[in-house]
């Protein structure tokens, strides 16, 4: 529970006002609806009394009236005024927590973030978000809420009526719902968590079989696929049938314990009347209080099925928000920076040897240098490691003479660009990809990054920057796609341009002018560029081979 308390300080924090006001008309509203059941009450009985009693022409029906019309309509002011305050200030919260939270997760290491798949991710942060939503709406609000007025009431029975006539209200609604509440939690705790887990299997494998349907159908897989979804959803509807049970079973127990408490009102304020200690009148106001109260608890029926969601959530989330900002320099780069590998090695645990031998070299501005080397020796490691994106083992990396890894992000990445063997293009519009990189771009500079990549004809006949493309950017050939990477590279007009295989899928002739496009658009850029093709190297200025680790 720690870090579900921790998360809930943070929502709070986002904006203590609006929360503020939103627990007191809360407070407000079921102090209201329990004065009004109580004035009802006393209202009827009082008036039946002086009707019996022949004074009925003397009582003064008109003040109570009035009283009554004003608790009704005030109470119905004071409940929109709660929603409106407290559902605005919480979903302003979440919208920071969900930004605070996709940071945390972008801020991990590189080799982490690698292994995150999309769609799990997605589902798993918007969940855990629309989970959390309801610790402060259905959990932190309402307990806080109906504690206060359930003390509140307790205390005016006490004065108004008869001090044990209040503690038995205050008591009984006090500990038995609490009660309550602390065995239905821990029943209803593993049902939730699994309820949850087999909700985002149903997800991810419903979004896993849409998305790879081709490979499924070619190897028949569709009815294996569809049977495991169908699995995932039968499971999350037995934990669900779990957890409604325990709801009813919850909302039984807290019915009887509001009916216990308004008989035991009724009881003991019959025989204080009777007694001559109070009046009839005044017995029936703590009957009615007690029957209002009944909905100062009654959101712990919900909140008692959706608490273990809660608590899961914030373990998951609690860790991402949690990490630590690295120390940035705020060293401004000269603008045209040499790139330099000094002794780089990186190892892929502690413990193992270097993928590679120590690797030094300078790439300086307007030069290209291939890096070479047998597949799966470490070529991409190093690009990823002169992009500041994972950290050596050994020796540095500096640009300009400045640690990358001390850099700013802004400022590396205004200065650096890396086109990485996996490019990733979203679903839209051409324009709405390249922009990406520049925002701010032109028509003319994307049609001049597409002219450099050797795609602007194709392009063109496909209907121009506002052709629209599919998701992953559906639509567009291996090499298309490869070469839209690089010309939203290109946008960025970065002093370093790292690329990683830039030509894979295209022929030899495309790949020429694609290169040389790409130089005469960055003429001073220093580029490093992971070789595999002759036509890759063909254009470096100087070759640089990365070698095996002595053993």
């Amino acid at each position: 529970m720690k870090p579900l308390l921790r998360i809930i300080r943070l929502l709070i924090r986002a904006d203590r006002r609006a929360i503020a006001i939103g627990l007191l008309l809360s407070i407000v509203v079921l102090a209201m609806g329990a004065a009004l059941l109580g004035l009802s009450g006393w209202f009827i009985t009082a008036s039946a009394a002086a009707g019996m009693a022949g004074l009925g022409t003397l009582f003064n029906f008109f003040a109570p009236s009035a009283m009554v019309r004003f608790l009704a309509l005030g109470r119905t002011a004071a409940r929109y005024g709660e929603r409106l305050t407290t559902h605005d200030a919480v979903l302003r919260a979440l919208g920071a927590l969900r930004l605070r939270l996709l940071r945390g997760l972008l801020a991990q290491p590189y080799r982490a973030t690698e292994r995150l798949r999309a769609a799990s991710v997605l589902n798993r942060v918007t969940a855990d978000v629309d989970a959390l939503d309801g610790a402060l709406l259905r959990l932190v609000l309402p307990g806080l809420a109906g504690a206060a007025v359930i003390v509140l009431a307790a205390a005016l029975v006490g004065w108004l009526v008869h001090p044990l006539v209040g503690a038995w209200v205050g008591a009984g609604y006090l500990l038995g719902p609490n009660l309550v509440f602390l065995a239905g939690q821990h029943r209803a705790r593993r049902p939730s968590r699994e309820a949850e887990a087999a909700l985002q299997a149903t997800r991810n494998r419903l979004v896993e079989m849409i998305t790879a349907r081709e490979d499924l159908t070619v190897y028949g897989q569709i009815p294996a696929a569809r049977s495991r979804t169908l699995e995932a959803g039968a499971r999350h509807g037995a934990a669900r049938t779990r957890l409604d049970r325990i709801e009813r079973r919850t909302g039984f127990a807290l019915d009887l314990i509001g009916g216990g408490v308004t008989a035991g009102a009724l009881g003991l304020g019959a025989r204080l009347a009777e007694a001559g200690q109070i009046t009839p009148a005044a017995a029936a106001i703590s009957v009615f209080v007690a029957l209002a109260l009944a909905e100062a608890i009654a959101p712990i029926r919900r909140a008692l099925t959706e608490i273990g969601r809660m608590a899961q959530a914030a373990r998951r989330v609690e860790p991402a928000l949690a990490l630590p900002a690295a120390a940035r320099s705020t060293t401004q780069l000269e603008p045209r920076p040499a790139l330099h590998l000094e002794a780089l090695g990186y190892a892929p645990r502690p413990g193992a040897p270097s993928l590679f031998a120590p690797l030094s070299a300078t790439i300086a501005p307007g030069k290209t240098v291939a890096l070479t080397g047998a597949s799966g020796l470490g070529k991409s490691t190093v690009l990823l490691m002169a992009a500041g994106a994972l950290t050596p083992s050994s020796g540095r990396v500096t640009l300009g003479g400045t640690d990358v890894a001390t850099l700013a992000p802004e400022t590396l990445h205004h200065t650096l660009v890396m086109v990485p063997q996996r490019h990733a293009l979203i679903a839209g519009t051409i324009a709405e990809n390249l922009r990406l990189a520049a925002p701010e771009a032109s028509e003319t500079e994307l049609w001049q990054a597409l002219e450099a990549t050797c795609l602007a004809d194709t392009i063109r006949a496909r209907g121009g920057l506002e052709a629209r493309l599919g998701p992953r950017g559906a639509g567009l050939s291996g090499g298309q796609a490869r070469r839209l990477a690089l010309a939203r590279a290109l946008l960025r007009r970065p002093a370093v341009l790292l690329l990683d295989e830039p030509t894979e899928g295209l022929d030899a002739d495309t790949a020429a002018r694609v290169l040389a496009g790409m130089r005469a658009a960055l003429p001073e850029a220093a580029i490093l560029i992971a070789a595999h093709r002759k036509v890759e190297r063909d254009v470096a200025t100087r070759m640089l081979q990365l070698r095996h680790s002595p053993a």
